[in-house]
């Protein structure tokens, strides 16, 4: 989009758009939707139940990927746009404390409270955008989606099961898929990647705080699982240790192989906007998996000699497959490849379900983080020579 003055507008001079105190401050409120999440699939771990919590997810992801776009165009100091990130952070927060009941009794709370944040942003930043401003078409188009979407999340609300979940996907599959099709809508056109003019660092750095903060509630379940026991014994100190290395190598996988790698890709990329609508949806994939290994984890934790059923199996080797799956199409867009190393450990995984019936919760945990930390290993001697060929080629 244009960079045409506006007193609300970031100002860029061609450096990266640091993450403002403001940003840092609104997620810790998904640090809480994140462990929501994660509860409420471990205590609902049955097909219908992970339906739920996918759908759930989504909004949790698109009211944080949404407000993470409008503090990538508009500076979180100013007083408007800070009153305004508070104002929805605390529509945030009472969709996350309806998270447990969302399917339930608390299904209005949690639907209202959403299509708030959603649409209140939108037409806020419309209204202060004016008629004329460069902006101001694509917010109006966002808004018109997001209105669309609304109404599915509200009218949801008032039906139940099977119901609620079919209305509440259609408004899920509103806000997922309009951006594909640049929101286009009669009579106000259509957007395009080249006009989403993004500060690529911004965005970048934006996402990768999202699973820190993914992966520190991973730790955090950890921690206080090990808390609750009065007696420590081999048994659960075994599965913290394996749990904490499987957060690790997850951390790694992302931070010590393409992390930086990927902050330039989007910086010096020709269609910024373009790279930065593959993180919406990459990064979507990418933190799901963390949640669903956070499950795991505190599975593992706390009945370590537990017998494997074929939920937990699922959970334990699909958690982390499906991080693979989306850090595997991460490096497609930073590298141009797929990397081979995760592909195979993805399968690894998959092939581990097979041993279920001959293992215990304990042990399946331990697999799962010894196939991560060989991916992990083996793709950082990947990039590793890769960086060295360039600047071997560099030095000459």
């Amino acid at each position: 989009m244009s960079g045409a003055d506006h007193p609300l507008l970031r100002h860029r001079d061609g450096h990266h758009a640091r993450v403002t105190f403001e940003e840092l401050f609104f997620d810790l409120v998904y640090v809480f939707a994140v462990t929501q999440l994660s509860h409420e699939l471990l205590h609902n771990l049955t097909l219908t139940g992970v339906i739920e919590t996918l759908i759930l997810w989504f909004a949790v992801w698109l009211g944080w990927q949404y407000t993470c776009w409008a503090t990538n165009w508009f500076d979180p100091e100013t007083p408007r746009i800070r009153s305004l990130l508070f104002t929805v952070m605390l529509g945030a927060l009472i969709m996350s404390s309806a998270i447990p009941g969302a399917f339930g009794a608390r299904g209005w709370v949690f639907a209202l409270a959403y299509a708030a944040i959603q649409v209140g942003r939108t037409a806020y930043i419309v209204w202060e955008l004016g008629p004329d401003h460069p902006l101001t078409a694509n917010h109006r188009r966002m808004l018109g989606w997001l209105s669309i979407a609304a109404v599915f999340w509200v009218g949801g609300a008032f039906a139940e099961g099977a119901a609620r979940i079919g209305l509440w996907a259609v408004a899920v599959a509103c806000e997922y898929g309009s951006p594909m099709i640049g929101f286009a809508l009669p009579r106000l056109g259509r957007s395009t990647t080249a006009d989403w003019t993004i500060e690529g660092g911004h965005m970048a750095e934006r996402c990768q705080l999202f699973v820190i903060v993914a992966l520190g509630e991973t730790l955090l379940a950890t921690g206080a699982t090990l808390a609750e026991f009065e007696s420590w014994d081999t048994a659960l100190l075994s599965a913290m240790l394996a749990t904490f290395l499987g957060t690790l190598a997850m951390w790694w996988l992302y931070f010590g192989t393409s992390c930086k790698d990927a902050t330039e890709a989007i910086t010096h990329a020709a269609d910024p906007g373009r790279i930065g609508a593959y993180f919406h949806y990459i990064h979507a994939i990418l933190v799901g998996g963390i949640i669903a290994t956070a499950v795991g984890n505190d599975l593992v934790m706390a009945h370590p000699h537990d017998g494997l059923k074929t939920a937990h199996a699922l959970t334990l080797c699909g958690g982390p497959a499906i991080y693979l799956l989306g850090s595997a199409v991460y490096k497609k867009v930073v590298y141009g490849a797929l990397p081979a190393s995760h592909l195979l450990a993805a399968l690894a995984l998959l092939a581990l379900l097979a041993a279920a019936p001959f293992a215990d919760l304990l042990t399946m945990g331990w697999l799962t983080t010894l196939v991560m930390t060989a991916a992990g290993l083996w793709e950082g001697r990947v990039r590793s020579r890769m960086r060295g060929t360039v600047e071997i080629e560099g030095g000459r």
